[in-house]
């Protein structure tokens, strides 16, 4: 009898679920539409099938918001409400403008500083022709908002046309606030201003609040610290504060999910239960990936993935095919080489680390891979599939 193989490798399948709500059963919702969706498309559950469910329903789930009056208490109590720095933001209608307005209701005064030429995710401020064409040194040079509309003019963003600088200081006027607009890149000019710092980065704040405490700041907290606990019976992130929230109203933020690892255990086991299949299971928020074009980086949340099971942590452990077949087996071909190329996958170590035949394949975190192919399969947008099923992910040339 001739030997079957399996001609699919990994596939991703957007899952439909009704409208999650403040209070439903996640669990049992994503369980239940998973079953459902394989029972009507006709395919069935493996072992090491994964879950995985977008942030945004697991925190409107959790009934996880708060509002600015709720974000405006907390900054006022945790810096002072005077004169704040608002340092390295990125320019985000939907991430950080509603963030800005809660500040900016917590202050008399704020000093924002906005990296240059652009914020931490890639969004531009201005591009190098006109930076270098004024002699601008980016990395010591700092300009107040006279010398950055001479040099620049005004840069709106490509994609949406917002001007930021404008944008984020009306915001900021609109509040209640004074504002002043400087441009910089060293996180220790901003005490030139004030001693009192925001520092709205995301993944180098920890770097940033040792360099300020270590300039002297009197008070520096992160996005993270702001938020950290109940304001008024708001809701809360104890690990990451504001970061990774998104716009709900004009006057509320629905922050990043908490206490997520009891959920990705509740679906694993409903699904065991269900079919006798082991699946992982994992929350996921940006994928971390890079637009070519644009060169904006998608990863505004401080994490991919702020949950999942156990079989999820680590990173892969592949060999490259073509390596193989280019060198190792370069004299071999029809099933010679696929009976030598298969053996040496059965064979391999656990750690390919400084394996030749390993070059080339990603070294980052399963989480990390797997929550960019499930953010680019369920979008941002109305698909209406905020769970996503990968199959065969874990698969080999071997199977």
């Amino acid at each position: 009898m001739a030997e079957t193989t399996r001609r699919v490798g990994t596939v991703s399948r957007g899952i439909r679920c009704p409208i999650i709500r403040e209070g439903d059963n996640l669990a049992a919702i994503v369980a239940d539409s998973v079953l459902q969706a394989a029972d009507s498309e006709g395919f069935s559950l493996r072992d090491r099938d994964v879950i995985s469910i977008t942030e945004s329903i697991v925190a409107r789930a959790q009934g996880n918001y708060a509002s600015i009056d709720d974000i405006a208490a907390d900054v006022r109590a945790k810096l002072g409400g005077e004169t704040i720095g608002v340092i390295f933001p990125i320019l985000s209608r939907n991430r950080f403008a509603i963030c800005l307005r809660g500040i900016a209701k917590g202050a008399k005064k704020i000093v924002l500083m906005l990296s240059y030429p652009s914020d931490e995710v890639g969004n531009e401020l201005a591009n190098w022709d006109k930076i270098d064409a004024a002699g601008i040194n980016p990395y010591s040079d700092v300009l107040s908002l006279e010398q950055y509309r001479e040099a620049i003019g005004v840069h709106p963003l490509e994609f949406t046309g917002v001007d930021y600088v404008e944008y984020y200081g009306n915001l900021i006027k609109e509040a209640g606030a004074e504002v002043e607009i400087v441009f910089a890149n060293q996180a220790k000019a901003i005490l030139d201003y004030t001693d009192c710092v925001l520092t709205c980065d995301i993944h180098t704040r920890e770097r940033t609040k040792r360099i300020l405490r270590a300039a002297g700041a009197k008070v520096v907290c992160g996005l993270d610290d702001i938020l950290t606990a109940p304001v008024n019976g708001s809701g809360c992130n104890e690990l990451y504060g504001l970061l990774g929230s998104n716009k709900s109203t004009e006057t509320t933020v629905k922050l990043f999910p908490r206490d997520c690892k009891q959920l990705v255990l509740d679906v694993q086991e409903r699904i065991l239960t269900a079919t006798g299949k082991h699946v992982e299971v994992m929350v996921y928020g940006d994928g971390a990936f890079k637009d070519p074009k644009g060169k904006i980086w998608e990863l505004a949340d401080p994490v991919v993935s702020p949950a999942f099971t156990d079989g999820l942590i680590g990173t892969p452990n592949e060999l490259k095919l073509k390596y193989l077949a280019d060198n190792d087996f370069k004299d071999l071909s029809g099933d010679a080489l696929r009976k030598a190329i298969s053996d040496s996958i059965r064979q391999k170590d656990g750690n390919l680390v400084g394996n030749m035949a390993a070059q080339g394949t990603t070294p980052r975190q399963l989480t990390d891979l797997i929550g960019s192919l499930c953010d680019l399969t369920s979008g941002s947008g109305d698909k209406g599939t905020p769970v996503v099923l990968v199959q065969g992910y874990f698969d080999n040339y071997t199977n």
